[in-house]
This record gives C-alpha cells, sequence and structure tokens, in this order.
C-alpha cells in the first residue's frame, strides 16, 4: 500500500485500508469482488466486499471523485434518493510507485438492480414505462431541489421495487450541479431533452440485441418521460385560480399532492382586490408523504408505494379493531407487532434475501387477493402465506446482496394473527 495513500469519509471503515489499493481496479483478486449486475458506466467500475455489505469502487480523477463525494452527501442531505458515498480514495501508487487513478468508494443500495438486470429475457413495454415514469418521479424531485443533473439515463439510475411500481435512486452525479436559486426553465428543458434522447438510445440498444418485447416503441418510451414529467411538474408547482366560494378546492388540491406522494411545505394563497379569485401555488413540495406517515407510526422505513399499500393495510386493521379510548400510535404498533412482524418472522432464513420485507407483505396481499378471486372464497392470510412463499417467492431471484452463504434452520409459516375471536380478521375486511 502506498505510504501516500489519503482517505477522505465522513466516517471511515477500517476495513477500507483491507482493500488492495496497490492494484488497477481491473486487476483487483476475485476474492474481493463481488458479483453484482452493473449499468453501463463511462469510468470502470467494481463491486467490492466490505465490512459485510458492498461498495462500488468508480476509478476516476480526484477532482470529479471529490466533486461527486461532496454532491452525494449534499443530495442525501436533501433527502433525495441516491447512493451512500463512502470515501474518496486518492494517492494510489502500485509497487513501482506509479500513480494509480483515484477512486470514489459508494454503498450499494440493497434491493436495487440496474434497469438491464430488471427482466431476464425480454423487457416489456409495461416494465419499460413503469422505469421511466420513476425516472420522471426522480428528475422532478431534483429539479424542484435545484439540481441540474446533466446526464439523465437509465444507465445513471438504480431502480428499486416499490409495491407494483419502481422508485428511481440517482447513482452517477458527476456532471451534477446545485442551484440554490433554482433551475431555470431553460434549465429543465435541457435535462428533459438529454433524458429522452439517453432513454431512446439506451432502449434501442435492447432492441438491437433482442432484448425488448417487439411491442416496444423506444421513441414513444422516451418521449413518455417528457409527458410524465411535465404532467407531475404542473400538479406540483403549477399554480390554480377559482371562486372564493370554492375554498374546499384548497384542501382537494393538497389532498390531491398528497395522493401523489408529497407533501406541502408552504403554499402561497392570494386574493384579487374583488375578494370573488383565490389563486392558491404550492411554494415547496417535498415527496415522501406516506414514507413519513408510515416511520412515524410504526418505525418502518418504506418505498414510497409500499408505505402506502402498509397504511392502507393499517387502516383496514384500524377499522375492524378501531377502538374509541386507542389512538392512532397504539392501533399502529398493535397492527406490527400482530401482522406485519410475524409475517416477516415467517420467511424462511434461506429466502430472506429474495426481498425486502415491505416488498414481501405488499406482494403478499397481492397473492392474497389474487387466490381469493380464483377460489371464490375468503383466504386466510396464513393460509396465503405458505402459498406466497411455496410457489411465488421461493422462485424468485435475490435481489438484496448476499455476501456469506445463510446458515441455519428454515423457519415453517406461522399463522400471523393470534389465534381467538380475531384470528381471520381480514376475512371480514
Amino acid at each position: 500500500m502506498s505510504a501516500s495513500l489519503n482517505i477522505t469519509a465522513a466516517t471511515v471503515d477500517p476495513a477500507l485500508l483491507d482493500l488492495p489499493w496497490d492494484l488497477p481496479l481491473e486487476n483487483w483478486p476475485n476474492e474481493t469482488i463481488a458479483s453484482l449486475p452493473k449499468g453501463i458506466s463511462r469510468h470502470l467500475v467494481r463491486f467490492a466486499n466490505l465490512s459485510g455489505y458492498v461498495v462500488a469502487v468508480k476509478e476516476t480523477t480526484s477532482e470529479m471523485a471529490r466533486g461527486e463525494y461532496d454532491m452525494l452527501r449534499t443530495l442525501q442531505r436533501l433527502d433525495i434518493p441516491c447512493v451512500d458515498p463512502v470515501a474518496v480514495i486518492t494517492g494510489r501508487a502500485d509497487d513501482s510507485n506509479e500513480p494509480l487513478p483515484s477512486v470514489l468508494v459508494t454503498r450499494h443500495l440493497k434491493f436495487s438492480l440496474p434497469y438491464r438486470a430488471l427482466f431476464s429475457q425480454q423487457l416489456r413495454p409495461d416494465t419499460a414505462g413503469r422505469l421511466v415514469d420513476a425516472l420522471a418521479v426522480l428528475l422532478v424531485r431534483l429539479h424542484i431541489a435545484g439540481f441540474f443533473w446533466g446526464d439523465v439515463s437509465l444507465s445513471n439510475t438504480l431502480f428499486r421495487r416499490d409495491a407494483g411500481a419502481f422508485a428511481a435512486y440517482l447513482v452517477d452525479a458527476e456532471t451534477g450541479k446545485l442551484y440554490e436559486g433554482g433551475l431555470s426553465n431553460g434549465q429543465r428543458e435541457n435535462d428533459l431533452e438529454i433524458a429522452r434522447v439517453n432513454i431512446a438510445g439506451e432502449l434501442m440498444d435492447l432492441e438491437a440485441g433482442g432484448r425488448v418485447d417487439v411491442e416496444l416503441d423506444p421513441i414513444q418510451l422516451s418521449d413518455g418521460i417528457v409527458a410524465a414529467y411535465r404532467s407531475l411538474w404542473a400538479e406540483l408547482t403549477g399554480a390554480e385560480s377559482f371562486s372564493s366560494s370554492e375554498r374546499w378546492r384548497i384542501n382537494e388540491r393538497v389532498h390531491r399532492l398528497n395522493a401523489l406522494g408529497f407533501d406541502i411545505e408552504e403554499l402561497a394563497i392570494k386574493t384579487d382586490a374583488g375578494g370573488t379569485k383565490v389563486r392558491i401555488q404550492p411554494k415547496v413540495v417535498d415527496a415522501g408523504h406516506h414514507q413519513r406517515r408510515l416511520l412515524r407510526l410504526t418505525g418502518l422505513d418504506a418505498g414510497e408505494n409500499q408505505a402506502r399499500r402498509l397504511l392502507n393495510d393499517l387502516d383496514s386493521y384500524n377499522a375492524t379493531f378501531g377502538k374509541s379510548n386507542m389512538d392512532e400510535e397504539m392501533m399502529a404498533h398493535e397492527w406490527l407487532i400482530r401482522v406485519f412482524e410475524p409475517v416477516v418472522k415467517s420467511i424462511p432464513r434461506d429466502l430472506k434475501g429474495k426481498l425486502e420485507p415491505a416488498e414481501v407483505f405488499h406482494q403478499l396481499l397481492e397473492h392474497r387477493w389474487f387466490m381469493s378471486q380464483r377460489e371464490a372464497r375468503d383466504i386466510p392470510l396464513s393460509e396465503a402465506l405458505t402459498s406466497y412463499i411455496n410457489d411465488i417467492l421461493r422462485h424468485r431471484r435475490d435481489e438484496a446482496t448476499v455476501i456469506v452463504p445463510l446458515t441455519g434452520s428454515i423457519t415453517m409459516p406461522t399463522d400471523v394473527v393470534a389465534d381467538g375471536n380475531d384470528a381471520n380478521w381480514r376475512d371480514r375486511v
């Protein structure tokens, strides 16, 4: 190891010193490398095992590594979905004291995949559409924060399953710039055009390799991100005017934004001189309305759509067993320990890396609904859980990062609601 090796990190993991920094990244030994799917990158990127988790190591210049590290930390403080920066390594040299490129180290996002790994044989139009929609939501959030990406693409994004949809996370921020005064319309349109061209090219590349469904139109899908972005942007930031007698529309606008997963931090309301017209416009909006409510009530950290689905289940439980003397937090705690946690604990140990717990619970509810439709009867949750584990979950590939083989006995599915009069409460809701 070079004596001049320099590590810049908020919290230094001592295990970083054990990685072979005196070797070019392309020559790192197999025992260090973690075999994970990765997207296309202009720089060499490899995954490495580190202290029980996985990091992505990217060779680049010292200036770009430091700049991207600082930008990712800033985006995290702004609550923007992005990868976690771990460290910048500079001063690398080989055994002959020849300098080696600096590297940026980021933590691999568990249960996330690059878009090329989200399908096994062919990319279907509906899946591609959901990826584009997720990227549009991410781009809107970045622009609201004043961030100009400059290289919007599917390749620079990681995707996590989120209750039937996808949530997008920024991976590559080296071309990005944050503007405190916000972005101009020209800057936003520039990012949109970059997105449209890059996505079309990426999908055409897959099409040329026979990796997309014959019905998928790359141009139409790439145009779709522009339409999805503009629709969401107008809903979040557009002004709305109405008669002063229709003040109920203020709450309607707020509820509509909440349904999209956004909170309103400030709302500008103006009336005209005669007091007959009211004009409202969201000033600052932030995503994660359902995430924050679920976290506040249960301590569960889930995706936005997952949080919405879990909250719906919690509300159904509350509607069935609601007690006048029990507040929302107490009811949520009861649901957590009697319903959610038993489901998670019933997943066999060798299957826990398939999906994250919130996604498992969402898919279990979906599976139970389809079983009920198929069999024309109410399906107890414990029966649906056994069926889901054996027929669905066991045949999925892992989406978590498994570093060492998991060992231990398999936990068999158990009833998830205590015996008694309320044993199958979902049969009545």
